[in-house]
């Protein structure tokens, strides 16, 4: 987690109090807030950048903010743009490529301890 980045103890989150954690050379994230209950986590892809396929036991919701992201969930793929919205469920396998530069919002229920650590 980002170090000035807190566990949520206000109803507030400013964008420009969270600093980015660098990732790899085209990818970075903030973990904007988290309870044990839910997290939510902004993370930056330049064009060309991948999110693994990979699963883990939390429900996930993705909103498109910016960009457009080949999204990979079990055996479908889609395009998708800003805008946009995807959903995961718990232990299904699912990753992203950016094919344009982009964020995506991801919720996470519930938080992901290993995003902390």
């Amino acid at each position: 987690m980002s170090k000035s980045s807190p566990l949520s103890r206000t109803h507030w989150v400013a964008d420009a109090d969270i600093e980015w954690e660098i990732l790899d050379e085209y990818c970075k994230r903030k973990i904007m807030a988290y309870n044990d209950g839910l997290m939510v986590v902004k993370v930056h892809f330049k064009k060309g950048g991948i999110g693994a396929i990979h699963q883990h036991i939390h429900t996930q919701g993705s909103f498109v903010e910016s960009g457009v992201f080949e999204v990979i969930i079990g055996d479908e793929k889609k395009i998708l743009k800003q805008g946009d919205v995807f959903f995961i469920p718990p232990s299904v396998d699912h990753g992203v490529v950016a094919l344009k530069e982009g964020v995506l919002v991801d919720s996470f229920n519930p938080m992901r301890a290993d995003f902390i650590q």
